[in-house]
């Protein structure tokens, strides 16, 4: 009897080996490599070939102008992440960190469809009936008609779930719990994760039901699995947050109903999780004014302008080599801003400790955020705060010139509707504001002979 074929997959990228290595070639990750029964064929003709398949119906380009329905969630933040609410039919992938309330706020949300008179099932591969009820308890969610399971096998949910009138949301906690027997491997590696994927996908597209899965994330912030997962689903929604911090950031990385890098701000409280709806002016509630090195930089997450206070300390080094701390920023782009400072305007940081901190737990990708980041440092450097009620935004560019950014007239307006004042901005993008003072930069040295000349007044 010939021995079974098998090959080696990496359970990180999903990549395939000829053997057993320690370290994936494709992704560089170690200890990731373990042997999975074959699912692809050796040589010679199609699995498929001289199979007869039926018929497929061909539509017209041209459809109803409508747009598809949603189902509102009875939650505006992740209503307003999703573009608009739940899209009958779609797949929707969530990921974060344990214990950042992925199941808390799914929970939620299918109770809330369920009072609405909507036929939602909480699928939970990781906990008992019992312990997703004391949880609805805990968050006043026990009187929604919510129909639970406790199971793990993919063909046992098939089974109940594929007839007409099946339900309108199916939640599945977590992916990484299911499995079938059509494949030998265990559960959560890279074969059962795609197979079981693609079965609740499948499900979705065939009954009209949006299918929700919670997945775990590696130590790199990456959903647990292969790549391929992300490309199978309609969305993927990451879940962000420190959990010292009350706030949680629920961002779509990946949407086919709505924008994507839309994100919903939510604050963690003792009956789950809230959503905030003025999120600038709780980012801004515990900043202090006049300090050296606090900038408020007005940015733009998705479609949603978003204030939040940016902090920079500037210290002698206490070593030989000087430090560089960064939270909620790109650390290879202070690297460039400083070097900037330092070719372009004459400020000396090479001998200087740096540390940059986005205040409540934000992390911040756009490169906008440069001239408030530069703004910040060159602040703490010399002492001197920026003018009361400032906002500022721009991109710096190598030449040390302050580039236009988009949509500056709603991140203006943000500001205008929060009580600030004035806004340093780069020239181009100084558009017609009232109710502000706008300071149009061409040169990045602008800002910091600005500075200069008001530490000037402070010490003198």
């Amino acid at each position: 009897m010939s021995r079974a074929k098998s090959s080696f997959l990496c359970q990180a990228c999903g990549a395939v080996h000829a053997r057993w290595a320690g370290r994936c070639e494709a992704c560089g990750a170690w200890n990731t490599i373990a042997e999975e029964p074959a699912t692809a064929t050796g040589p010679g003709p199609s699995p498929v070939a001289g199979k007869r398949g039926k018929g497929i119906e061909l539509l017209p380009l041209a459809g109803p102008e409508t747009p598809p329905p949603r189902l509102s969630t009875g939650i505006e933040e992740l209503d307003r992440v999703l573009g608009g609410g739940l899209v009958p039919g779609s797949a929707i992938l969530l990921g974060g960190d344990p214990g950042i309330g992925k199941s808390t706020l799914t929970l939620q949300a299918a109770a809330a469809l369920a009072r609405a008179g909507e036929k939602v099932v909480y699928l939970s591969g990781e906990e008992s009936v019992e312990q997703i009820r004391l949880r609805a308890r805990r968050l006043g969610l026990a009187d929604a008609p919510l129909a639970l399971a406790a199971a793990t096998r993919v063909e046992d949910v098939v089974a109940t779930l594929d007839r007409p009138g099946g339900p309108a949301l199916l939640v599945a906690d977590s992916v990484q719990t299911l499995w079938t027997e059509a494949l030998e491997a265990a559960p959560g590696t890279v074969s059962q994760l795609r197979a079981a994927a693609q079965a609740l996908v499948g499900l979705a597209k065939r009954r009209g039901t949006a299918v929700l899965l919670i997945g775990h994330v590696t130590k790199e912030g990456a959903i647990a699995g292969p790549k391929v997962l992300e490309h199978m689903v309609d969305t993927v929604l990451y879940f962000e947050g420190e959990r010292g911090e009350a706030f949680r950031i629920l961002r779509a990385v990946k949407n086919r109903f709505g924008p994507a890098n839309e994100i919903g701000v939510f604050e963690m409280t003792e009956a789950g999780l809230s959503p905030v709806a003025d999120a600038s002016a709780l980012f801004l509630a515990q900043r202090e004014e006049g300090v050296a090195g606090s900038v408020v930089f007005a940015g733009m997450e998705g479609s949603r302008p978003l204030l939040v206070e940016i902090q920079a300390l500037v210290g002698a080094a206490a070593y030989g080599t000087a430090r560089r701390a960064v939270v909620g920023w790109d650390p290879g782009r202070l690297a460039m801003v400083l070097a900037v400072l330092e070719a372009r305007c004459g400020l000396v940081t090479g001998g200087r400790d740096v540390y940059l901190n986005v205040a409540g737990g934000l992390r911040i990708a756009e490169p906008a955020a440069d001239l408030a980041v530069a703004a910040a440092i060159v602040s703490a450097m010399l002492g001197a705060p920026l003018p009361s009620a400032t906002v500022v935004f721009g991109e710096v560019g190598l030449a040390g010139e302050v580039r236009a950014v988009g949509h500056a007239q709603a991140r203006l307006k943000e500001a205008v509707k929060l009580g600030f004042k004035r806004a340093v901005v780069p020239e181009a993008s100084a558009v017609d504001a009232p109710g502000l003072e706008l300071l149009g930069l061409r040169r990045l040295v602008e800002l910091v002979e600005r500075l200069d000349r008001a530490r000037e007044r402070i010490t003198s």
